[in-house]
């Protein structure tokens, strides 16, 4: 591969090439483990301004820096003989392959060969190798996991491959097929929530179910948790398209800009690498989260230096820090539904945060961006970045000197900052499955609707 020439750079933009490199051998590309963060208070919030963030990273020295050191890294790593067992660096190009949005063909090979050898992988390298079959390979390498399904015997690796091979083959007999595996390898698959996400999938026609989700307005009128501000996230089922986030208060009234217009920003829920949301770094799970505060992370590239709303699933927060009060009993599915409308209860879809929590998803935060834009520029989702199952807020960055320019994820969290509380709730909610962008047309007269029984 022939790239530019990593320029000079100063002592800074140093330390995030390196941080870069690091983070793409350990595999890390899409995962936002924010380790440490810096708190904000009510007032700290509100006082915050576009001209108090930079980020070196994306000036255009810095970028081309960091994009340089990481493109080296994965050329180094497709020149490596192949092996039957891959270690995790080797496993690190196909996640590296998706952050950069490189021509898939570079790394089939190493990847066929992977697959082929699959069972004599670790889980977590059979992960990274079964996740790029998923987002890039299903075509070229889907019969071949098929073939694979009765060696492959933990539950989430084995659920990654089936619903590989029923995108590759969406046919009964393929379905018949991946169900006698699982059945056979997972005699108590009714207690993994991945593989209840997977048999749901082989049963029911996903186009019907959505058409048949319950009222909008139930949600939108609905108080989560009375006196506690919610925001909401509209998507489409097909995450391809930028969906819409809003916030209503604790008195049910959804917050307006100065000028009295409805505050609305996009907001992308797509995933790296496209999987179903129980799935490690899958697309943003539907549901209910629950939001204690905002964070700023320190050791997170990718996320930036723009606050987050720290949002959790259940399960990874207990009930008491869930519900914002204390309760003496654990978690179960059943309390998770009374934060439900009644109409709401019983649709399978709006109980994905349920389950991935359950599977041990974590810190699925709604946060900002310093991923560049470019990399996506024919897709339909751009200028958004995906993430590693985050709800991302665009943000914009001086290509001078890496200084802020335009945020929306400012925007949002000053938003949920006005309604005077840090603690609230998060819903997120897949409208239909429409081929576009969701916008404010696509929700306002429910909105409506909804603030006139307040």
């Amino acid at each position: 591969m022939n790239y530019s020439k990593t320029p000079k750079i100063n002592s800074a933009l140093l330390r995030f090439t390196v941080i870069a490199t690091l983070t793409l051998v350990s595999a890390k590309l899409y995962a936002q483990e924010v380790k440490q963060n810096v708190r904000h208070s009510l007032p700290q919030l509100q006082a915050l301004q576009i001209g108090d963030f930079q980020s070196e990273m994306n000036s255009q020295q810095g970028e081309l820096a960091l994009r340089s050191a990481a493109i080296d890294k994965i050329d180094a790593l497709l020149k490596r003989p192949s092996t039957p067992v891959l270690d995790q660096e080797q496993a690190s190009v196909f996640s590296a392959l998706m952050l950069f949005n490189l021509d898939k063909k570079l790394a089939l090979n190493k990847a066929k060969y992977a697959v082929r050898h699959i069972e004599s992988q670790s889980p977590e390298v059979q992960r990274e190798v079964l996740t790029a079959v998923y987002r890039l390979y299903s075509k070229e390498l889907g019969a071949i996991v098929a073939t694979k399904l009765p060696r492959l015997n933990t539950q989430r690796e084995f659920a990654i491959a089936g619903f590989t091979v029923l995108k590759r083959y969406p046919t009964k007999s393929a379905r018949h097929k991946i169900e006698l595996a699982m059945h056979k390898n997972f005699p108590e698959w009714q207690t993994d929530p991945r593989l209840i996400e997977l048999d749901h999938a082989l049963h029911v026609d996903a186009k019907s179910e959505l058409q048949q989700r319950p009222p909008l307005l139930d949600l939108l009128a609905a108080p989560i948790k009375s006196g506690y501000p919610v925001v909401y996230s509209f998507q489409r089922k097909n995450r391809n398209f930028f969906g819409l986030v809003m916030v209503r208060d604790a008195q049910g009234r959804f917050v307006r800009n100065a000028d009295g217009s409805y505050f609305n920003v996009p907001q992308l829920a797509r995933a790296g690498n496209t999987l179903p949301s129980s799935i490690t770094n899958g697309n943003t799970p539907q549901g209910i989260f629950t939001i204690d505060g905002t964070g700023t992370s320190v050791d997170t590239i990718w996320i930036g230096p723009t606050p987050y709303l720290n949002s959790f699933l259940p399960i990874e927060s207990s009930l008491s820090d869930f519900s914002h009060q204390a309760d003496t009993e654990g978690w179960s599915e059943e309390k998770y539904t009374e934060f439900l409308p009644a109409s709401w209860k019983n649709y399978f879809p709006i109980k994905e945060a349920w389950r991935a929590g359950l599977a041990g998803r974590n810190e699925i935060l709604a946060h900002g961006t310093t991923v560049n834009s470019d990399y996506y520029r024919k897709e339909s989702f751009y200028p958004g970045t995906p993430s590693a199952g985050c709800l991302v807020a665009m943000e914009y960055w001086s290509k001078i000197d890496g200084r802020l320019l335009h945020s929306d994820q400012l925007s949002l969290v000053k938003a949920f900052s006005s309604t005077g509380s840090l603690q609230g709730f998060m819903v997120v909610i897949n409208l239909d499955d429409l081929p576009r962008t969701v916008v404010l047309a696509d929700v306002i007269d429910q909105i409506n609707l909804a603030q006139s029984q307040h």
